[in-house]
């Protein structure tokens, strides 16, 4: 595959098959400006340290599927934009599921793959996916965009994918011609919770009771459950969670997507972004939740058991989410990709976005056709789920329902 230049505005983009090839300082500067301060990074997901325990871990690269061709956007100045991309060749791992297009395409005679992806392989989390120095975000997303479009079409390649963008990236790129999906997750937001009892305090009787009788349901397993962060978290801790992993991974997706030298790299660079929730009994570790700690949101990602004990995965993987966000002062929880169990344990529905681009007219107008219909489905559909939500109404909110 080429790089590009687009010699308008004199800004040379260059396509990186590692991220290796670029100096961790540079890549930083785009994604996480805001962790100069020495504070963390929003997104953890896209940070250099993150992406390279990827690569170096054989989780993506050859004979996975996901094939790294990072977008560096350079003028005179320097790096001012990067994108995570990657060749494609399945759609496996991604959580916006485009397999219906491919299939249709190829009954058609088209070849849907290999495809162009910016993403955070695995990781179903919202994000920024045009990285740019801040000042460059109109002119850093325009450089990137042109140039994974440029990278795509000189290489007679179906389609360009970005997954889990912001809604602010998802406008810009709707602007430049993108086509715009809108799907969606169940969220917790803190509402400047004191405690875990003022968030129940906002809940109705019957789910209020619910969650207490979950919480000393799960209490009783019969051993103890810690919350380890950083230096904490020892090797014997990720063999265990590797047991976890594997066994959800073996029923979720047939093949675990990491790999076991993943949770080794991941913990050499950002052990201080990782909350590791263990459940132990008689001295041994039996389930475990993964969360990955932003500036402001807790991302929860693997949950796995070696044992079954009613309510713990409620009680390791949402209850325990909830009393770390309000505990450090974090706005949110993402929970991961689909899921209405999470609605009555307080996590609401919440739209996300990502961008496509596709060569073939046809298929472009189909699925132009079908996602139009399906942004108003999903609109809908998080109207109506929102309205069956746990929390309280208030006198307004009655009187709302009943105009």
């Amino acid at each position: 595959m080429r790089a590009s230049e687009l010699e308008a505005d004199q800004v040379e983009i260059e396509v990186l098959t590692s991220i290796d090839q670029i100096e961790e300082d540079q890549w930083q500067a785009c994604a996480c400006p805001e962790a100069a301060d020495g504070g963390r990074p929003e997104d953890p997901f896209t940070t250099y340290g993150f992406l390279a325990a990827l690569e170096h871990s054989g989780s993506v690269g050859p004979g996975t599927g996901w094939q790294p061709h990072h977008l560096v956007a350079r003028d005179g100045s320097g790096v001012f934009a990067v994108a995570p991309l990657y060749a494609k060749s399945h759609s496996q791992g991604e959580y916006i599921f485009d397999h219906g297009w491919a299939d249709g395409y190829e009954r058609a005679g088209g070849q849907y793959y290999p495809k162009l992806q910016i993403a955070v392989p695995f990781t179903p989390a919202t994000g920024r996916r045009f990285l740019t120095r801040p000042g460059q975000e109109t002119r850093g997303r325009a450089a990137l965009v042109e140039g994974a479009v440029r990278l795509a079409a000189q290489n007679a390649l179906s389609s360009v994918h970005i997954t889990f963008c912001t809604e602010a990236e998802a406008e810009a790129g709707r602007e430049m011609g993108l086509l715009h999906r809108v799907t969606q997750q169940f969220h917790w937001e803190n509402r400047a919770y004191a405690d875990f009892d003022a968030f129940l305090a906002t809940l109705s009787s019957r789910k209020r009771k619910n969650i207490r009788k979950e919480r000393a349901t799960a209490a009783a397993f019969g051993g103890t459950i810690r919350a380890l962060t950083g230096d904490a978290i020892r090797p014997e801790h990720w063999d265990a969670f590797w047991r976890f992993y594997q066994d959800t991974g073996a029923r979720k997706w047939g093949t675990p997507y990491l790999t076991r030298a993943c949770f080794d790299r991941l913990h050499e660079t950002m052990r201080e972004d990782m909350l590791l929730v263990l459940a132990e009994r008689d001295g041994r570790p039996v389930a475990g939740a993964l969360n990955f700690i932003g500036r402001s949101r807790l991302y929860g990602r693997y949950w796995g058991a070696v044992e079954d004990h009613p309510c713990l995965h409620f009680e390791l993987c949402y209850y325990r989410a909830i009393d770390f966000a309000i505990a450090h002062g974090l706005d949110t929880v993402e929970a991961g990709a689909q899921g209405m169990h999470k609605l009555s344990r307080g996590y609401l529905p919440t739209p996300t976005h990502s961008l496509h681009w596709i060569a073939d007219p046809g298929l472009r107008a189909a699925v132009d056709h079908f996602l139009r219909a399906e942004r108003e489905a999903v609109a809908e559909e998080i109207e109506v789920i929102t309205a069956y939500g746990p929390f309280r109404k208030t006198a307004k909110d009655q009187e709302e329902e009943q105009e």
